[in-house]
């Protein structure tokens, strides 16, 4: 599997170089985070998007896998996906574990426990896009990203 995740992570890296200023490579920011027990399924080309929105993205995909280390244990798989749609980029991350409990997500926000809605629905809908999280006990949780491409917003400027 580490030897897998390595060769993503030089493919990808290979194709960086090509894009221009400002721009990044989804699959290469994805293939850097991708630790055993997760499958990633990228597309053969790169999926460009804008260096704040490829950062953000791969933040809110590590939430998501943090999430399901925290909840579901050491030996739960999950899988991710990228699907390069055009207008938009879809990353699908499911799990295998237990899934959510009805109305859990909205007790943990208001507990202040803000993971989900801040670090990964937060994130994605700074960007513009949506998450989207199905979960029922039992059969797992399945967390939707969309992300609008606009190629040409530039990175944030740090605040002084």
């Amino acid at each position: 599997g580490e030897q897998e995740a390595a060769l993503r992570t030089l493919i990808a890296a290979g194709s960086a170089a090509q894009l221009p200023p400002g721009q990044l490579d989804l699959r290469s920011q994805l293939s850097q985070e991708s630790p055993a027990g997760v499958s990633v399924v990228t597309p053969a080309e790169p999926v460009r998007l804008g260096r704040a929105a490829a950062q953000e993205t791969a933040l809110a995909v590590r939430a998501a896998l943090d999430n399901v280390r925290q909840h579901c244990g050491p030996t739960a798989k999950a899988w991710v996906l990228v699907e390069d749609e055009g207008s938009q980029v879809t990353v699908t991350i499911r799990d295998d574990g237990p899934g959510i409990p009805a109305g859990r997500l909205a007790e943990a926000a208001a507990d202040g426990r803000l993971g989900v809605s801040q670090a990964i629905r937060g994130r994605i809908r700074d960007l513009g896009g949506s998450a989207e999280i199905v979960s029922r006990p039992g059969t797992g949780t399945e967390v939707v990203l969309r992300i609008p491409r606009r190629l040409d917003v530039p990175s944030p400027r740090p605040m002084t």
